[in-house]
């Protein structure tokens, strides 16, 4: 059984608001998504904010364009990490990867 791939392109993102939207947009998260980062992990960890394409595979978030972020704003990004591994932690079908290459990287 193949994953479902979700691509979070953060080409363009240079701070927190602008992740959170980048966040929003690309996964459809719902009207209560604060935008914060308690709010992220939990969303990411929710199996019911996922699509129902979504079935009982399992999720890979693919993040690419990031590292201009991360040169930035190190500490957000950091933070960012977590919330990724704390949403891995809280769904354990959620696999979250960095992309290495392309050309904004």
């Amino acid at each position: 059984m193949t994953a479902y791939v979700v691509e979070l392109d953060l080409d363009g993102v240079t701070d927190k608001a602008g992740l959170m939207d980048r966040c929003a947009e690309t996964l459809a998260l719902p009207a209560w998504f604060g935008r914060n980062w308690d709010a992220l992990a939990d969303s990411l960890a929710d199996p019911d904010v996922w699509p129902d394409e979504v079935g009982d595979r399992d999720l890979l978030l693919l993040v690419r364009g990031w590292r201009p972020y991360a040169r930035v704003r190190p500490q957000e990004w950091e933070t960012a990490l977590d919330v990724f591994t704390q949403a891995m932690g809280g769904m354990p079908a959620l696999t979250v990867r960095l992309a290495l290459g392309g050309s904004s990287q």
